[in-house]
């Protein structure tokens, strides 16, 4: 009946579909999740490095829980990344290295559906027919990640970010057509590199899917992001590194038996203004209970 629940954890490039489908009510999930990420900055793109050459291997562990909320379902969201990094990457004319391992900044998300997602049980949902969805989310990134100032190259931020997003899913039988915009808003650094002040500005972002659900339960995606904006400033001094960036990924998602399911997912960058793209490759087992399950 469902196919592996999504949760954005582990940056802000992240290609996420079904961010925004009915569940039933009282439902959990707990995700197990592992991925490697080669090129780019995955944690932070917009840091003043040039050329990153970097391998990230993440581990995740991610828990979700859906509920009713006036009339519609809603669900909350939690992660908790851990990373090894190793690589180099050059900033002002330096080529660094730099290894690395500890938890990445954590993910609190709250997701909630507006229009077409009613609060089902169990039973209900098996004959449920999606048509338009229509929900919102707020994800809090909290600076909760290894940092250490000596270092531009950190797993954590040493920063809040704020992402407020409306998305919507269209469904055409079995095929869903989703859209999303967002704009992730950064409290300041006041700890950067030698000890100056970083600031950024709003990254806007656009996201578009195509998922395809099988009448096993499978489901596959393709999907696309824009991201742009995001400039940054040390001690008020700006970078040439404002944001244009194109990326497309896919996902495919298996039930083994009632209560788990795999995902594995893939992305890649398009175009980057900032020459900081990555390529990212992930699998992720989740279990489910609850909810008359």
């Amino acid at each position: 009946m469902l196919g592996a629940l999504t949760i954005q954890c582990c940056h802000a490039q992240s290609l996420e579909p079904r961010n925004y489908a009915n569940l039933p009510v009282g439902m959990n999930f707990l995700i197990f999740g592992a991925s490697h990420s080669s090129g780019g900055i995955a944690f932070d793109a917009a840091l003043p490095v040039r050329n990153p050459e970097l391998d990230v291997w993440t581990s995740v562990v991610a828990y979700a829980h859906a509920f009713e909320f006036q009339g519609q379902t809603g669900r909350i969201d939690l992660a908790l990344p851990y990373a090894q990094m190793s690589g180099n990457a050059e900033y002002a004319g330096q080529r660094t290295d730099r290894e690395q391992h500890g938890f990445t900044d954590s993910v609190v998300r709250l997701a909630l559906n507006l229009k077409g997602a009613p609060p089902l049980t169990l039973p209900e949902f098996a004959r449920f027919e999606p048509d338009l969805i229509i929900g919102t989310s707020l994800q809090i990134t909290a600076p909760t990640g290894s940092y250490d100032p000596e270092y531009v190259v950190n797993l954590g931020t040493n920063r809040w970010s704020f992402k407020p997003e409306l998305g919507l899913s269209k469904a055409f039988g079995p095929l869903s057509l989703e859209l999303a915009g967002a704009v992730t808003l950064f409290t300041q650094n006041t700890n950067f590199y030698g000890g100056s002040t970083r600031r950024q500005d709003p990254l806007y972002s656009v996201q578009v899917h195509g998922v395809y659900n099988f009448a096993t339960a499978v489901w596959a995606s393709i999907s696309a992001t824009y991201y742009g904006g995001g400039r940054t400033y040390v001690n008020d001094v700006a970078d040439d590194d404002r944001q244009e960036n194109w990326r497309i990924g896919a996902a495919f998602s298996v039930p083994i038996g009632r209560h788990f399911s795999v995902k594995l997912s893939a992305s890649d960058g398009v175009y980057a203004r900032t020459g900081n793209n990555m390529s990212l490759l992930s699998l992720a087992l989740q279990t489910r209970w609850g909810g008359g399950l």
